[in-house]
């Protein structure tokens, strides 16, 4: 074995001691990426040129010999024949040629076909195998579109002119702090009907734009035959879904948001794939082994769907290569890499009694585990300040941590236990009886050397089954009690909750902020996607943003705040400072008090005590404003309090220490910053 690959302690163990007992399985860990890094740069001559996959197979063109040239890998298939319009469907006429490496090919003049082999046109490869005869989607497609009677998917053969991205050169680095706004391009609109990518360029980017996020999280971008599936079951991994459009209007949607400053993450699924034979990549050449494990692992035992052998270097090469396909083709940002708890785990991070050991020696998938930092690798040499989010909810020691350290390479986790906790706390007790010191120390419960996205909800408890925060708080009252002069104490108590959870939330929870979208105002009910158990109905599969708009109704004062709250966070840098220093935690008033980004926050979670002369201790003296007050009126408050007060320090000669006095108002959050 080379020198350079002698055992060496890598950082994530030097820093962290309970990791000394496995640092030789972090080393190995680290030891397999090596290796398998240096045999894509022996014999590809680089993981940028590795990833260029796309570029060899579907369909591209040789300008040397004036030609379109289609491949596919199919190992195991017995023959391959391209049909489609340019040969009006000819089951036979076009066979493709297979290489020693079980590539098929077959290069079709462009002068020849250039009136058959047009823009649009659609496009099958009929695979011959031990499994029969099957007409497939070429695993490459860019393009496809379904037929509106039988809902079959078709392959197009995609040869738009070439888009025009002159003067996107949109800078990263003015992403600080990340807060996203995780969306839908087909929920996106309130009509009961898919929303387009021209619609969501041109109703719903400047609504983020005004509500102060800085990045949106696509859902549901790849193309998938279920559409009820949330984007989770992706069958053509190259294709942009056709239900909201062309490419170009998504790329369109993309230059436009990097116009109005808003970075583009997508929802990427690399953990799991349909077992749909008609789309998809099941099967493809006959085998069940080609993609996948072969036999019962590679079947997800709770997702009903097949499972990649990410061991295979034409896996590697067919997944990386597709992290660049939306990176360089349509200049997306960034990833948010879902079921990664899944990818790396045997056993699919249902085992949740892991311990140190266990992370690196049980039940792992060291091959996923490699192919994920090979990702994040490419990721950020494709765009150095690119956002890459694991979803990740076993607490995998080093996710975020840099490769050479041992880590994963992800910038972000997600925080996935603190919407867990809010579900629990409402769903299990009242609010008189919540534990003010354990809704603290879960928002803190986390390693601060790990950047985590905080949310207190997502589209998971938005879904049917499921209810949002808002639901869960005001439930039917939403229908009935939502008009600003129909008095409503449950109302009041749900908005007043509502306000004061995101704000903990977003200023203890984590590095970034991700709120799902029409959260931000409590949109009520649930996420419902047609089906046949709701009669193919579009009525919860939108989002209705009148209620927001709507001046006769409370739901806009949920959406003041979060405007606030946000371009508050943004201004302060609230969640890049340093871990907060907490000042008081007063357990029977259910007040706790804390200082971060230079400033002090006071949360009262009671539901009845307000404390007029409400004594604390400051870090320091001075005079001190109050700059954000969830009881303003603004955002359906009680203006309880007078905001043009000054507040000053005084000093307690008992215990040294300078203290502040403020009236505590019952479910209220104050941020107070001192005057300069």
């Amino acid at each position: 074995m080379p020198n350079k690959y002698k055992y060496r302690k890598l950082a994530i163990v030097a820093k962290d001691p309970w990791l000394e007992p496995v640092a030789k399985d972090v080393f190995n860990r680290y030891l397999k990426y090596k290796q398998q890094l240096d045999y894509i740069n022996d014999n590809f001559g680089s993981l940028l040129k590795f990833a260029d996959a796309y570029k060899y197979f579907g369909f591209n063109f040789d300008k040397k010999n004036n030609s379109w040239v289609y491949r596919e890998w199919a190992p195991k298939a017995d023959a391959l024949f391209l049909s489609g319009d340019f040969n009006n469907w000819n089951e036979s006429s076009h066979p493709l040629i297979k290489d020693n490496f079980g590539v098929w090919t077959i290069e079709l003049d462009a002068g020849k076909y250039k009136q058959k082999l047009k823009h649009g046109s659609k496009i099958k490869v009929i695979v011959h195998s031990a499994k029969g005869i099957h007409w497939r989607i070429p695993a490459y497609a860019r393009k496809l579109i379904q037929d509106d009677s039988t809902k079959d998917f078709t392959a197009q053969f995609w040869n738009p002119p070439k888009y025009n991205w002159e003067g996107d050169k949109f800078d990263m680095s003015t992403i600080d702090p990340v807060l996203i706004y995780e969306c839908h391009i087909g929920m996106a609109q309130e009509k009961k009907d898919v929303g387009t990518y021209r619609e969501f360029t041109e109703n719903i980017l400047p609504r983020i734009k005004h509500d102060g996020y800085n990045t949106i999280q696509i859902m549901a971008i790849a193309e998938h035959p279920y559409y009820g599936s949330f984007g989770y079951h992706v069958s053509n991994f190259y294709a942009p879904s056709s239900r909201f459009g062309t490419p170009e209007e998504l790329k369109d949607l993309i230059k436009e948001a990097h116009k109005l400053g808003i970075a583009v993450v997508m929802d990427v699924v690399h953990s799991h794939t349909v077992k749909n034979i008609n789309e998809g990549l099941s099967h493809f050449d006959g085998s069940d082994d080609q993609y996948f494990h072969a036999g019962e692992r590679g079947e997800h035992p709770s997702w009903d769907s097949k499972l990649f052998d990410y061991g295979k270097v034409e896996v590697l090469r067919f997944l990386l290569s597709n992290l660049k396909y939306w990176m360089r083709e349509f200049h997306f940002d960034g990833f948010r890499f879902d079921g990664v708890s899944s990818m790396i785990y045997w056993h699919h991070g249902y085992d949740l009694d892991i311990t140190r050991d266990k992370y690196f020696n049980q039940g792992v998938e060291f091959d996923a585990i490699t192919y994920l930092q090979l990702a994040n690798n490419l990721i950020h040499r494709l765009k150095v300040k690119a956002i890459s989010i694991a979803e990740e909810v076993t607490g995998m020691p080093g996710i975020c941590d840099r490769i050479s350290e041992g880590g994963l390479g992800f910038d972000y986790r997600l925080g996935m236990g603190i919407p867990d906790f809010w579900i629990k706390l409402l769903k299990e007790q009242k609010d008189e009886d919540w534990d003010i010191s354990e809704i603290y120390s879960t928002m803190i419960d986390r390693k601060w050397d790990v950047k985590t996205v905080a949310y207190a909800e997502s589209h998971d408890q938005a879904l049917v089954g499921d209810k949002t925060i808002a639901f869960r708080l005001m439930d039917k009252e939403m229908y009935y009690s939502m008009k600003i002069d129909t008095p409503n104490h449950i109302v009041d108590r749900g908005i007043a909750l509502h306000k004061i959870i995101r704000l903990i939330t977003i200023s203890l929870g984590g590095d970034a902020y991700l709120n799902f979208m029409g959260n931000e105002f409590g949109h009520p009910e649930w996420i419902d996607f047609p089906r046949e158990g709701n009669n193919w109905s579009y009525e919860h599969a939108r989002r209705q943003w009148s209620l927001a708009s709507n001046t006769q109704l409370k739901y806009q004062y949920l959406e003041k705040w979060d405007n606030s709250m946000i371009q508050f966070i943004r201004h302060f840098k609230v969640t890049t400072a340093e871990y907060p220093n907490l000042l008081n935690m007063d357990i029977l008033n259910k007040t706790v008090v804390f200082e971060r980004a230079s400033l002090i926050f006071v949360f009262n979670f009671h539901p009845v005590n307000s404390i007029p002369d409400y004594e604390f201790t400051i870090p320091k003296a001075g005079n001190y404003k109050l700059i954000l007050n969830s009881d303003n009126p603004e955002f359906g408050g009680f203006d309880r309090i007078d905001e043009h007060l000054k507040y000053f320090s005084s000093f307690d000669k008992k215990t040294g220490n300078h203290k502040l006095k403020i009236y505590n108002t019952n479910r209220t959050a104050l941020v107070f910053k001192k005057d300069e």
